[in-house]
């Protein structure tokens, strides 16, 4: 136990930001090259700059400990329509300018984002445009014994009868799921 608070947030894509889709569709239209999207019905979230560091204060501030906080991000945006839409911004033609290519999914990338789980569902919070995430998963305190238990049973086996506790404490936890798009980010 700590008199640390820790709350989360979940993040849409940050338009504008580092590795963002908005500036690399610039530079490949400023370059005249074709827009890369992955697939013609990936769908993502948006928020601005703003409205993220927006949500780190107000989920700071709101927060007690243990929360997971979310911006109203309202529909994803289909990325093959922002793509068009940031050609006529150029000033160019879609498809006759500036053509757009799909490179495919990658291993365990999705069609669409979900900003919850089935096992979780979004509640209002004092903030209009913020919600926290309701998990149905163990209440804190079942949460911190079956965590103390997963450490004294790591101790003393390893591999599958870990993997299996983890999934058992964590119904999300996908062991081993796909390994060598990992190691492509890592390393």
């Amino acid at each position: 136990e700590s008199p640390c608070r820790l709350v989360a947030v979940r993040f849409g894509n940050v338009l504008d930001s580092a590795g963002s889709v908005v500036p690399i569709f610039r530079e490949q239209i400023a370059r005249g090259e074709a827009l890369t999207v992955t697939h013609p019905e990936m769908r993502r979230f948006f928020m601005t700059i703003p409205e993220a560091a927006q949500l780190v204060l107000h989920a700071g501030a709101m927060g007690c400990g243990g929360e997971i906080f979310v911006l109203k991000m309202g529909e994803p945006v289909s990325i093959v329509e922002l793509a068009r839409e940031l050609i006529r911004l150029s000033g160019l033609v879609p498809d006759v300018d500036i053509p757009i290519r799909f490179s495919g999914l990658r291993p365990g990338e999705k069609l669409r984002e979900r900003l919850v789980d089935d096992t979780e569902s979004l509640a209002p919070t004092s903030h209009p445009d913020i919600e926290v995430v309701h998990s149905q998963s163990l209440p804190e305190a079942g949460f911190a014994i079956q965590a103390r238990s997963l450490v004294a049973f790591a101790q003393g086996h390893g591999g599958d009868g870990v993997k299996q506790r983890i999934g058992m404490l964590v119904p999300e936890y996908q062991p081993d799921c796909n390994r060598s798009a990992c190691a492509q980010r890592v390393g």
